[in-house]
């Protein structure tokens, strides 16, 4: 397995018709309406030793991940505004290394990212589910990926939320790092 890519990297196929990128749609929109639920069970129990364990050699700590995703969403939510409101924005990029080393990485609690990125999905779903067919042919121009449509640009933060929520759980599995059950009570 590809520490890096648990998923495999990104790759964007244009559907071939619409009620192909309606499925595709539906689909990539139900993934961001989970991942507030997915992220924080992925992350559920970990000791704060854990969540300051590199999921790779090299890479950033659990914690670290839990505050770049909704860190990502929100740029992305904003790059979706932009592309319904003006032409073809440019969009700003931004270094994600090094916003993950800023200082309230680490003194963060993990909750307060993860009611972040619960509130910023809830309004983000929201407006992807009012969105017209149209909408998602919107564009934008990124400065390192050049212009993609809002289509492209939802498949890509569905895949990177599957693709981080891999990140954790997939350390979890190889360090062995399992829930505890639920103690039952009897009445």
């Amino acid at each position: 397995m590809d520490l890096r890519y648990p998923i495999g990297k990104f790759e964007w196929k244009s559907p071939a018709n619409e009620p192909e990128a309606a499925r595709g749609r539906e689909h990539y929109i139900g993934v961001l309406a989970q991942l507030p639920a997915n992220f924080s069970d992925a992350v559920d129990g970990l000791s704060e030793q854990q969540l300051d364990t590199p999921y790779r050699p090299e890479g950033w700590t659990v914690r670290q991940l839990v505050h770049h995703v909704p860190d990502s969403h929100l740029n992305a939510y904003v790059r979706f505004k932009l592309a319904l409101t003006e032409d073809q924005p440019q969009i700003k990029t931004y270094d994600e290394a090094l916003w993950a080393k800023l200082p309230d990485s680490r003194v963060t609690q993990i909750a307060t990212s993860l009611q972040l990125l619960a509130s910023l999905h809830a309004r983000w779903v929201d407006l992807l589910r009012s969105m017209m067919v149209s909408d998602f042919g919107r564009t934008l121009f990124h400065p390192e990926r050049g212009i993609l449509a809002l289509d492209e640009m939802l498949g890509l933060y569905a895949w990177h939320s599957l693709h981080h929520t891999a990140h954790i759980t997939a350390l979890r599995d190889r360090m062995h790092w399992h829930r505890r059950a639920a103690a039952s009570h009897n009445s």
